[in-house]
């Protein structure tokens, strides 16, 4: 009962992080891999739980997607579908004591990625300009780190986007929250089909996420999302150096 509640509030909390800054992954996989659940199965039984909320999200931002002049939408969701699939594919051939071992890493690097991506982003503008062409490209890259891991992918997504011009948060983030979405599910597809789901805890999971996605969606305008990050980063810091210790 204790490792169920565990994972109800970390989905919880999840579903509300994602749909204001970003990285609920920081909450989700920790709490399923220290309950027992092995870490590829963790992962992507993660990924399976957060799409609902990442839906009701997606839903909520609808007014505010795609209202970016020149932003290569189509492009952007093609290479995100099949960056998606090839992250999934690359997660299942890996061998899971090769994951685990990865595990810190990915953990430090998204930790990084989430803390400092919104400083970096502001010097990258005025150091250097892309594209169309470049945006989608990176994004093909971006997707295969999110359907193999993803933790942070939002924030590179949109560090991405400030480089190439887009300035208007709410709909950086109305996109984000579609793209992320669009290569979690073809994702999860692929793990579903090899087989790679928990059932029972995942499902513990779905409805809290849910609920997290809409209450954040809808009072994220009101968060103070520096304060919120500064909590998130201090627990992905926490959980980072839990999983190094770990692996000791």
């Amino acid at each position: 009962m204790a490792s169920y509640l565990l994972i109800i509030f970390a989905a919880l909390g999840a579903g509300l992080i994602n749909s204001v800054a970003g990285g609920g992954s920081f909450l989700t996989f920790p709490a399923l891999v220290f309950t027992g659940v092995p870490s590829i199965i963790a992962n992507a039984s993660s990924s399976l739980a957060l799409i609902p909320g990442s839906a009701v999200s997606a839903w909520t931002y609808r007014e505010d997607f795609h209202k970016a002049e020149d932003f290569p939408i189509r492009g952007m969701f093609i290479v995100s579908i099949i960056g998606g699939i090839c992250g999934a594919l690359l997660l299942l051939f890996t061998p899971q004591r090769n994951f685990d071992a990865l595990i810190p890493w990915l953990m430090l690097a998204s930790t990084l990625l989430f803390a400092f991506g919104p400083a970096i982003s502001p010097i990258l503008k005025r150091a250097i300009t892309i594209g169309p062409v470049s945006v989608v490209v990176i994004q093909f890259f971006v997707a295969l780190y999110g359907g193999y891991f993803g933790g942070a992918v939002g924030i590179v997504m949109l560090a991405t986007w400030s480089v190439f011009g887009l300035e208007d948060i709410h709909v950086m983030n109305a996109n984000k929250t579609v793209l992320v979405l669009t290569m979690n599910v073809v994702a999860v597809a692929l793990f579903i089909i090899a087989h790679k789901i928990w059932w029972p805890q995942t499902t513990a999971m779905l409805l809290a996420a849910v609920i997290g996605g809409y209450v954040g969606a809808s009072s994220a305008k009101k968060v103070n999302q520096r304060v919120l990050r500064a909590i998130i980063t201090v627990i992905s810091v926490a959980i980072t150096a839990a999983f190094f210790l770990r692996g000791r």
